[in-house]
């Protein structure tokens, strides 16, 4: 008997401690303390940068209207002209030939018709054969001045005030209409077009955030915006959006901007690049941090504080400002996680521990040191 009781009291006691592991496994886990916030309203001072390209307002190209040698080169790249300025002549001597020749027909043709004018006039011969030499007489006068305007058209002049561009013909070289490169360009730069694009989801908060009920009335509202050179300077002149393009380009999903600029100095110049700045007073808005708020397929969530648990809300971020998130689909006063999104779970227990949005917002770890 006493060997039995020693061999069942080592199993009785390996079960009850089986059971006792068993119980303590299936008790929730003790909540974990987790910062938290409240959703404030906010007015928020926005810089946006894109890279535009300058052009000035009158971009004329300056082509052949004759095909000739370049005799002469007026002018240099980046020089200051003036409308009806001299840049080129072609050669015109083939063309000084042809006027020659077309004046002799006219004195020919002028002959013609002072012989038959006293016939008519005796009835010697008909009306009709002085009418036929005085129509020879007007042919080749029109033929006279074509070759004339010719001529002058090998002396090619500025049609504005403003820069002059590149010149990749020189001296010697044959140049007609038909090329696909102009002789040059003259850029009026007393005022610049600054181009930049906007992708379609930037466009849309952009909007919105304008007041106004109507895109005229937006339009009138359209910010200041400045620009920054290439050198890292800001120019000193504000420039004005114009206009915003109608059609979305369906290569980039972009829609391109014209903004313009006074450029008194003639500091900018035409196939400049530089940054625009576009600034924004965001009034009134709702922020959290960016850190608050997580992705799940393409759509936004952040997690809400109910009592000790954790659920998901859905939001609508409308843009991204020194680390906070503008949304919409949360109200003032709603209290969600902080910090550690990454962990956490819906239906997670926690210690809310209410803190300020400055702590949060200079709580990232620092990479770059």
């Amino acid at each position: 008997m006493k060997k039995v009781f020693f061999l069942i009291a080592p199993l009785y006691l390996l079960l009850f401690v089986n059971c006792g592991e068993n119980k303590a496994t299936q008790q929730p886990p003790a909540a974990m303390p987790y910062p938290t916030i409240k959703v404030v309203r906010t007015s928020i001072d926005n810089f946006v940068s894109y890279p535009a390209s300058i052009e000035g307002i009158v971009n004329s190209q300056i082509r052949a209207k004759v095909a000739g040698y370049v005799q002469e080169v007026f002018v240099d790249e980046g020089e200051i002209v003036k409308k009806g300025q001299p840049l080129f002549r072609l050669e015109t001597q083939s063309l000084s030939q042809d006027a020659g020749a077309a004046k002799a027909r006219i004195n020919l043709a002028q002959v013609e018709v002072d012989k038959l004018k006293p016939l008519v006039e005796k009835n010697i011969i008909s009306k009709v054969q002085l009418q036929t030499a005085m129509a020879n007489l007007e042919q080749a006068k029109s033929n006279y001045q074509s070759i004339s305007a010719n001529i002058d058209y090998s002396n090619i002049k500025s049609p504005v005030n403003g820069v002059v561009g590149s010149i990749p013909f020189r001296k010697g070289n044959l140049v007609s209409g038909q090329d696909s490169q102009p002789l040059t360009t003259v850029s009026s730069i007393d005022q610049v077009y600054a181009f930049f694009s906007m992708n379609e989801k930037d466009l849309l908060g952009f909007i919105k955030r304008i007041d106004g009920k109507s895109l005229e009335e937006k339009a009138k509202k359209l910010p200041k915006v400045q620009l920054k050179l290439a050198d890292g300077s800001i120019y000193d002149e504000m420039g004005e959006i114009e206009t915003i393009g109608g059609q979305i380009n369906p290569n980039t999903g972009t829609v391109q901007f014209r903004a313009t600029f006074p450029n008194p100095h003639g500091l900018l110049r035409n196939g400049s690049s530089a940054t625009l700045l576009l600034s924004e007073k965001l009034e009134n808005v709702l922020a959290v941090p960016a850190l608050s708020t997580f992705e799940q397929q393409n759509k936004n969530f952040v997690y809400l504080v109910q009592g000790d648990s954790l659920v998901t809300k859905a939001i609508t971020p409308l843009a991204t400002v020194k680390g906070l998130t503008i949304l919409e689909g949360l109200n003032e006063g709603d209290q969600i996680l902080a910090k550690g999104v990454g962990s956490a779970r819906p239906g997670t227990k926690i210690v809310p521990q209410l803190t300020s949005l400055d702590s949060i917002l200079n709580s990232f770890d620092k990479v770059f040191k």
